[in-house]
């Protein structure tokens, strides 16, 4: 079981991650602001940040960097989830520290395998 920290503002969406992840078995934590998941991440750091980049408040790619830069959140895998599915949209949160990126609509199936592979290379390799 993972602990995994959700920014999503999404109404809908947030219902539908929080029951993909715990029936996968994880413990799964919501917030729908990008301060709040900035100090979330920080306070406790997750397993596994899964973060839409148009937070309000503070921006997805901004908690990215900030992330990134602290040294207790540093190789903190974050996955981005998105409407915005451009080649440019997609290098950003990759240059800005996201460890994958996944496009709205995602399937249970999608979503999982991609939180699965995340956690198993950060079991593995530390980040």
């Amino acid at each position: 079981m993972a602990r995994i920290l959700i920014a999503e503002n999404v109404p809908d969406i947030q219902d539908v991650l929080l029951r993909i992840l715990r029936r996968a078995g994880h413990a799964a934590q919501m917030t729908g602001d990008g301060n709040n998941a900035l100090r979330h991440a920080f306070d406790d750091p997750p397993d596994l940040l899964v973060m839409n980049p148009d937070l309000p408040g503070l921006g997805g790619l901004d908690i990215c960097r900030r992330l990134r830069a602290d040294p207790r959140t540093g190789t903190m895998p974050i996955l981005m989830l998105s409407v915005h599915q451009y080649p440019a949209e997609r290098n950003a949160a990759r240059e800005a520290g996201a460890d994958d990126y996944l496009g709205k609509p995602f399937t249970p199936d999608e979503l999982m395998a991609r939180v699965e592979t995340l956690l198993a290379s950060t079991a593995t390799t530390g980040r």
